[in-house]
């Protein structure tokens, strides 16, 4: 464990920090703001992503397409998830309220590496057996040709989603319901198990639909507590903001945690929820049927957004109204604690139950992406089941082990893939610059942009999909 802990401390300790939010601030700068200038665009565009509105010429014929907002969904699943909820509260419980700040920094300039990478899945993505598929590894194998690089990207993400993120989901899942109703965290686990492994086997269209009803109703029931503590304490809000900016500075030392702690931690944990320029999204995004590679890429950029800005920091200020944050607890048991104080013991149950639907479309999100990247390596019916099989092992694991190991392996790999898809966005941006230069242009010309492969001719046999 003490090996594990050091490699985790040489990979956060400001390296991965540094190169996360210094590609973020290159892109934004680059594509001239783009997710801020054109967030009205992202919510028209999300607004009108339904199954049918948008759609791209070159669907084949027999493909169960998947909607721009389907794939919006699948992808806020994984993003949706414990990070929000348990994550939020180790992030304050060991970094302080200046956690926060950073976990807002980090989804406004990583937001521009989410354009980057899903642009460039849809750009790069490949006609599957029942829909489209793409994702990093495609990206890297298409864009650069160097077949080594994507492979080891596609065997760290299928170790971190289908494996690590699944333990850490599962393990939150089970932590919850046994604290709320007593319920055996081994028997938990079992079910989990076999709810997976039902679901899984449905392939992305059963995952799909299911994320986009469950997501969305769960998150804004959520919201609307966090609203209402808010409101209840409302007088005590101002002191929350200024613990958040006065913590983030190293300012107010005695409130917990110092500068370096507080951002290793906001930018660790923003990172584990909001998945921007880590690699995973662009999986999710690739599946979408649309007419421009441009209107993903700012849909999945909206996704930052109601991740950390809305759905972090509802978490962020309960636990910091509620004065708990350093009672000594973490996780989402602190968060449990925080609602219980402000609403009542009805809201554990509450939190159980969200953690429970979070967690699980989660787990079913994160799974899609470890067979999308199989599938990338050797596509095999074999291989299939046998990761399935692996995968939902892997949710019982999470069930019943240490909360600290689960966390510290999820770090790791997490930052591993994050290395690798950054380097290659930082390769491949130009492109997703040229697609919105065009998107851009059509829009500007009073057109419903439609993306042709003659636009960027130097890689029109590799955009075989349009």
């Amino acid at each position: 464990m003490d090996i594990i802990n050091t490699i985790n401390d040489i990979l956060w300790s400001y390296l991965l920090i540094a190169i996360l939010l210094g590609a973020g601030l290159y892109f934004t700068i680059r594509l001239k703001g783009v997710q801020f200038r054109l967030s009205g665009e992202m919510v028209r565009l999300l607004l009108n992503s339904g199954t049918n509105r948008q759609h791209s010429e070159s669907a084949p014929i027999g493909h169960r397409r998947i909607s721009s907002f389907q794939a919006f969904a699948v992808s806020l699943a994984s993003r949706v998830g414990t990070g929000n909820i348990a994550g939020v509260g180790i992030a304050i419980a060991v970094g302080g309220p200046g956690a926060v700040f950073w976990m807002w920094v980090v989804a406004l300039l990583s937001s521009a590496n989410a354009f980057v990478e899903s642009t460039l899945a849809q750009l790069f993505k490949v006609k599957g057996k029942n829909s489209f598929c793409g994702g990093p590894a495609y990206y890297i194998q298409k864009g650069t040709g160097r077949r080594w690089w994507a492979t080891t990207f596609a065997i760290l993400i299928t170790i971190t989603f289908a494996f690590a993120f699944s333990s850490v989901q599962s393990n939150t899942i089970a932590i919850a319901l046994h604290g709320s109703f007593g319920w055996s965290r081994m028997w938990i686990g079992i079910v989990l198990t076999a709810l997976t492994l039902l679901v899984i086997c449905g392939g992305i269209q059963r995952i799909a639909r299911i994320n986009e009803i469950v997501v969305p109703a769960m998150a804004l029931l959520y919201i609307a507590l966090a609203l209402y503590v808010i409101v209840v304490r409302i007088e005590y809000f101002p002191h929350v903001m200024k613990m958040i900016f006065e913590n983030a500075f190293g300012i107010n030392q005695a409130v917990g945690g110092s500068l370096g702690m507080a951002m290793i931690m906001g930018v660790k944990r923003g990172l584990f929820s909001n998945e921007a320029g880590e690699g995973s999204t662009p999986n999710a995004a690739a599946t979408a049927t649309i007419s421009h590679p441009v209107k993903q890429g700012l849909i999945q950029t909206l996704g930052v957004y109601v991740d950390t800005l809305i759905v972090c920091t509802a978490t962020a200020f309960i636990i910091l109204c509620s004065g708990m944050f350093d009672s000594g607890l973490t996780g989402i048991e602190l968060t449990q604690a925080a609602l219980s104080e402000e609403v009542g013991i009805a809201a554990t149950v509450f939190v159980a139950i969200a953690i429970m639907l979070f967690g699980f479309t989660s787990i079913i999100a994160n799974y899609y992406y470890g067979e999308n990247n199989l599938d990338f390596i050797h596509r095999s019916r074999h291989c299939r089941y046998i990761l399935r099989i692996s995968s939902a092992a892997l949710v019982m694991v999470g069930s019943v082990v240490s909360l600290d190991i689960v966390w510290t392996l999820a770090d790791i790999t997490m930052g591993l893939m994050t290395l690798c898809n950054i380097a290659a966005i930082l390769v491949l941006g130009r492109y997703a610059r040229l697609c919105l230069d065009d998107y851009l242009s059509q829009l500007r010309q009073g057109k419903d942009p439609v993306y042709r492969k003659e636009t960027i001719r130097e890689i029109a046999d590799q955009t075989e999909c349009w």
